[in-house]
């Protein structure tokens, strides 16, 4: 299972209507997650690092696209506070 981050131009967030989406918001802090659906989510603020179980880091934040593929299990380490949309698919 594989994170995947992207830099998206405007006009692709603009298409998919992200603006429209949730805000889900975090404080700096870790935690165990557990993804049910896939989750797309475009950071407008923070600093993340995500462990899998398999010990893979991905980090990511203000500017990112980020999707997280159903049935992954991993640790979020934020950085610096955390303020995103967010859609499950």
């Amino acid at each position: 299972m594989e994170i995947k981050v992207e830099k998206p131009t405007e006009q692709y967030l603009r298409d998919r209507k992200v603006s429209s989406w949730g805000i889900w918001e975090k404080e700096v802090s870790r935690f165990d997650w557990h993804y049910e659906a896939t989750e797309e989510c475009y950071l407008l603020e923070g600093d993340v690092v995500v462990e899998t179980r398999d010990g893979k880091k991905v980090q990511f934040g203000k500017g990112d696209f980020v999707t997280f593929p159903k049935g992954l299990s991993c640790v979020w380490d934020i950085k610096k506070a955390v303020r995103k949309h967010y859609n499950f698919i």
